[in-house]
């Protein structure tokens, strides 16, 4: 009697007609809300390959990483600031001859860019809504652009000093030439820095105008 009372619940166990997998909560009916091994579609498991490169795909786009033609728009887009500022080096360029020899090989571009009087506003219009605001542009080339841009507005403050502002000699004239090759440096720096960045994929960020990008950018 003692034996048999030990092998009644493996008796009972193995007579079960029920299946096991359909007693865990992953097969129960009683539970539609959760998700079951049936719910799940038979595409998941025909191709796994497929969905696999789905998957890096559909990542790859939401990151912030550049493929070349993003770089090069992205590297492209500092040359505009720099153009419209061209003028603040005119000290600076006739005195240093390495960087006369760096702006000599732009300075068909920059005529071209200077041969109209409203190019400069053109090409701000045109990088704005046709790349800053066009979604179909990643956001890597979105956020250089628009620093480009913000590099380029902020040359509104040296002119309007410089032109109410107009020493023709003595201290007035040297802090005038001081402030205008400051004013070049930098956006030759930016250039320099911004581009080269971009180049290699990385998005750089200029001192005073990443923040106002990112901003603008979505």
């Amino acid at each position: 009697m003692a034996r048999s009372s030990l092998l009644s619940p493996v008796a009972s166990f193995t007579l079960s007609h029920k299946p096991l997998l359909q007693s865990t909560f992953l097969f129960s009916r009683e539970n539609p809300s959760l998700p079951t091994l049936n719910n799940l579609p038979n595409k998941l498991f025909r191709n796994p390959s497929t969905n696999f490169r789905r998957f890096v795909v559909v990542k790859s786009k939401s990151d912030d990483s550049a493929d070349a033609p993003d770089r090069l728009i992205s590297a492209l887009c500092y040359f505009y600031p720099f153009f419209d500022g061209i003028q603040y080096g005119k000290y600076v360029i006739t005195q240093f001859y390495p960087v006369q020899a760096i702006v000599q090989p732009l300075v068909p571009a920059i005529r071209v860019f200077k041969s109209f009087p409203f190019n400069g506003f053109l090409v701000f219009l045109t990088l704005y809504f046709v790349v800053v605001r066009n979604p179909n542009f990643s956001r890597f080339v979105r956020f250089n652009t628009m620093q480009a841009i913000v590099l380029d507005v902020l040359l509104i403050f040296p002119d309007l000093l410089e032109r109410s502002f107009n020493p023709r000699d003595g201290l007035g004239l040297d802090l005038v030439m001081s402030l205008d090759s400051t004013v070049f440096l930098y956006l030759l720096v930016c250039l320099i820095y911004g581009s080269s960045s971009c180049l290699l994929g990385q998005a750089p960020r200029l001192p005073i105008v990443a923040e106002a990008a990112e901003r603008q950018v979505l």
